[in-house]
């Protein structure tokens, strides 16, 4: 369950009252519907009787509702903490960061010089956990408003009614909309959905992110002087892998790649004309009122000349009014989205050749003494643009290292190279020899690129598509080229061979260069402990350091090297303790390999959406990451409905982003003796949990890889709905196989969620706590007195807890009925049941009082829901039971016909946890 603060202090009142209005406006729609069983049932007037459709759907909405006064109830908190107590007083924002900073001792302008160097870049994901369509979103998104609309007090009697019957009218419209994709999208959907974001939701919000920081940096008693400009304040970027990720997603294809990348710049384009258009109307100036600085006319005049008789006719057009002329010749100067230019034409060839016009343009308002005109219109579009650029988000590509193999097995055979067919299985030693000699060549293996195999077609086509893009449009636009289960140093250096056969290569007096940015993704717990070796001989290889050398002459890139870091299978794989201790150790030692080399490493975290993948407080996880690792730099990932839960509305969007930017910077910036242990004490207590990460493995691991655990899994969740579910474009396995090495973590993470086990949040926690104590109590004590403050093990603890609130034995133990074998059912029920005490056990002894007394907001949250998720958990059980024995005899039509019920339940049921995979 995502919650938008941590703060425990929340108004419960508040929310129990809204939550009271809302169920009345409810219950007063379904009414006027003629729902009345319904309405009755809410209201506890009659027992569960509607059917499955009806009542999913009710309970769907109705969860929708509690979420939406929960998020209000936040926001209005943040307000009132900040207005009673200041800016300082919410954890993880501008005003704490920069408080502790000038409590440490930092400098207001050792500060302000390293803002400008601090970037943060959310990167918007599409995988199958948004279970809500997006005018599902829309509708929500209207209640929303109108509730935090209903928070002035001076409304009239009847201005509150109007407000009630709108809301009312948004819950008709809700009611009568499909709830859950009964189709999968496509990935056009899942992109316009992303775009939403990016051009509707992100802008607006930078403004107000800018003036968050300049509020709690005046607020603190620094020079406000050291932050005027643009060029004073913190880079912001985003990614996106909606059409470019293409790992186990076989609808990803060139063609939607190339359609991608021109959507992206041609909304980029569009938003940025508007911008222009709007910033021209307001900049009325007159020279009659106005000398006209000798910097904007001069540039008026070089720019009206080069563009010819457009550019002259734009002048004309806004005579004596300069800015407006300027602004005029700058809406001639956008290239085209196709990146081809009618011939003869001057256009920007850069966005960063437009922010020099606007740039001057605000010189010239401040030259006039109209600097505040400079600040609040020309400054946020500058800001915009400098974010955006022509392409909106950096599309990266992603692919997995098995197929990059088969790809290029298919190049060698179609080159004649004998044993093609089988590199693959090449032993490591071949084929890097074979690699790495290949590679001093700059000639590729064949001239034709078509019919060579299914993997070598779909890799060369989407890299002829970067390579057409680089042509038209630059570098600008294109992220990393990213390979998923990175095993070992030739599984990059296989892709460098593909790249050269693109064209995505350069020569070098050196040698050869790659273009893009290759990254290896660390996925598993094996592949993170051996990511630092992987890393090592990557950066050692000619060609990355070629690569790193041609990119930061050409591109003006940093020396750094991205490494994407996985969340998810590393759970799947070791469990929530194994798996955050693992990525914490693997961060250490790659930032070590990288200052080896003298090259920055540049993580990306891919985070999920839930607590087992990586998921929990923002502020939190990034206190929680290794001193050093950051420097100035967040890269992570955003998925599902996380995106619409953090960025729907303006000022949740605005507080994530600034946790984002404000962690980042503090993290980076806190020395030694700002922080809470002294580094021999974080030592110690790093050996210790060190030992709770390999007991906690061993617990997990002998659960999972039973050779009996997955047919319990396969049949005490509802993971084969999930799998006929369309909840997003991909395919729920990265084969036709159910085994649980195929099983993709987000239908694993999921299905154990809507069983109420969440054993991929907690599971190997408490028997790691339990042996350490008994087999080391001193070890245990010291761990138990530094355990919040050792902010690694911290956040390990706090997502556990978090996953226990979550968790209900009664349920779980009515889903494991379902399982065929009793024996096999009794075993595995019985190791998760005693799991689960001891780690609810163990915790309150870390913690030194109950779980529910430290989190009591959250048990809160969760018991206004608690009472009907229950009832859909009954039904979903028993439409299992049905639906299983229709496929069992073979009758598939009445199975298939269910499946619209199944969904909605599925649906309803996330709704109420508030979260899916």
């Amino acid at each position: 369950m995502y919650f938008s603060t941590t703060d425990d202090s929340i108004e419960l009142d508040k929310i129990k009252g809204d939550l009271r209005f809302l169920h009345d406006c409810y219950t007063g729609m379904l009414r006027d519907a003629g729902e009345h069983d319904i309405a009755d049932m809410l209201d506890g007037k009659r027992a569960l009787q509607p059917g499955a459709e009806r009542l999913s759907k009710a309970f769907s909405i109705y969860f929708q509702l509690i979420t939406i006064v929960e998020e209000n109830a936040s926001v209005q908190l943040r307000r009132k903490l900040e207005d009673e107590h200041g800016v300082a007083r919410i954890s993880g924002l501008w005003g704490k960061t920069l408080h502790q900073l000038r409590e440490a001792g930092v400098a207001p302008a050792d500060i302000a010089a390293a803002l400008p160097e601090t970037r943060i870049e959310p990167v918007l994901t599409a995988h199958p956990t948004e279970s809500k369509r997006s005018t599902m979103i829309d509708q929500l998104r209207a209640i929303y408003l109108l509730m935090v609309k209903r928070e002035n007090k001076v409304w009239t009697a009847q201005e509150k009614q109007q407000i009630g019957q709108e809301i009312r009218a948004a819950m008709q419209r809700l009611w009568f909309t499909g709830q859950v994709f009964l189709q999968k999208p496509s990935i056009q959907d899942e992109l316009r959905n992303v775009l939403h974001y990016l051009t509707k939701v992100f802008p607006n919000v930078m403004p107000l992110l800018d003036q968050r920081l300049r509020d709690a940096w005046q607020e603190t008693g620094f020079d406000p002087v050291l932050l005027e400009g643009t060029d004073t304040l913190p880079r912001i970027g985003f990614g996106n892998w909606v059409g470019g990720d293409r790992d186990g997603h076989p609808f990803v294809t060139s063609d939607v790649t190339r359609d991608t990348l021109e959507t992206l710049r041609r909304s980029a384009l569009e938003m940025i004309d508007a911008d222009l258009d709007t910033l021209a109307r307001r900049l009325s100036l007159s020279q009659f009122e106005v000398q006209t600085p000798e910097m904007l006319q001069g540039r008026i005049d070089a720019l009206s000349e080069a563009i010819g008789s457009k550019g002259r006719a734009a002048v004309q057009r806004n005579a004596k009014e300069p800015w407006r002329q300027l602004l005029n010749l700058m809406r001639l100067m956008l290239p085209e989205a196709s990146g081809i230019n009618p011939e003869g034409s001057v256009r920007y060839g850069s966005y960063h050749e437009l922010l020099e016009d606007l740039r001057l343009l605000a010189d010239s308002l401040r030259a006039i003494n109209a600097k505040d005109i400079a600040r609040l219109d020309v400054e946020p579009v500058i800001r915009k643009i400098s974010a955006f650029g022509f392409h909106l988000a950096a599309l990266d590509i992603r692919q997995n290292s098995r197929f990059h193999d088969l790809a290029l097995s298919q190049l060698l055979k179609a080159a004649g190279v004998e044993d093609a067919e089988n590199f693959p299985e090449w032993s490591e030693e071949r084929r890097l020899a074979y690699l790495s000699e290949e590679l001093k060549s700059t000639r590729p293996y064949v001239r034709r690129y078509e019919g060579l195999g299914t993997e070598a077609d779909a890799v060369i086509a989407c890299y002829r598509v970067l390579y057409h893009y680089i042509e038209r449009n630059g570098y600008d636009g294109l992220g990393s080229l990213i390979v998923s289960m990175t095993r070992s140093l030739s599984d990059l250096l296989v892709v460098y061979v593909l790249c050269r056969e693109a064209g995505l290569m350069a020569r070098t007096p050196d040698g050869m260069a790659c273009v893009l940015p290759v990254v290896p993704l660390l996925e598993t717990i094996g592949d993170l402990e051996k990511g630092p070796e992987i890393l090592d001989t990557f950066l050692s290889h000619p060609i990355t350091q070629n690569s790193l050398k041609w990119r930061s002459e050409n591109l003006n890139a940093p020396r750094a090297q991205q490494v994407m870091v996985g969340y998810s299978d590393s759970n799947k794989d070791g469990g929530i303790l194994a798996s955050l201790w693992s990525l914490h150790t693997a961060q250490l030692a790659l930032t070590q390999t990288g200052q080896k080399h003298d090259v920055r490493i540049r993580f990306f975290h891919g985070r999920g959406g839930t607590i087992s993948r990586g998921a929990g407080p923002t502020h939190r996880f990034i206190a929680g990451l290794p001193h050093g690792t950051i420097q100035g730099d967040m890269r992570l990932t955003e998925q599902g409905e996380v995106i619409s839960q953090k960025y729907a509305n303006p000022l949740t969007a605005l507080y994530n982003l600034e946790l984002l930017q404000a962690g980042t910077t503090g993290n980076s910036l806190m020395p030694e003796k700002g922080r809470r242990l002294t580094p021999e004490l974080r030592d110690q207590l790093e050996g210790i949990v060190n030992k709770l990460y390999q007991y906690s493995l061993e617990s997990y691991q002998k659960l999972v890889h039973n050779d009996d655990f997955v047919r319990f899994f396969a049949q005490a969740t509802p993971i084969d709905i999930i799998e006929s579910s369309s909840i997003g474009s991909r395919p729920a396995r990265r084969t036709g196989k159910r085994t649980f090495g195929d099983l993709r973590a987000i239908p694993w993470v999921f299905s154990w969620s809507q069983a109420r086990f969440f054993i991929t949040g907690w599971f190997g926690v408490g028997s790691a706590l339990a042996r350490l104590q008994k087999e080391d109590a001193e070890a245990f004590a010291l761990l138990s007195r530094h355990a919040v403050d050792f902010m690694p093990f911290r956040y390990v603890i706090t997502n556990a807890s978090s996953a226990i609130a979550l968790t209900d034995t009664e349920i779980m133990k009515a889903y494991a009925a379902l399982v065929d074998d009793r024996d096999l059912a009794k075993t595995c029920l019985t190791q998760i049941l005693d799991e689960f005490e001891q780690t609810r056990s163990m915790l309150e002894v870390l913690y030194g009082h109950p779980l529910q007394e430290r989190r009591p907001r959250m048990y809160t949250m969760m018991g206004f829901r608690a009472e009907r998720l229950k009832p859909l958990h009954d039904l979903q059980i028993s439409q299992l039971k049905t639906w299983r024995a229709l496929k069992a005899e073979g009758k598939t039509k009445e199975a298939d016909d269910m499946l619209p019920e199944l969904l909605l339940v599925l649906n309803a049921i996330a709704s109420g946890l508030g979260t899916t995979g």
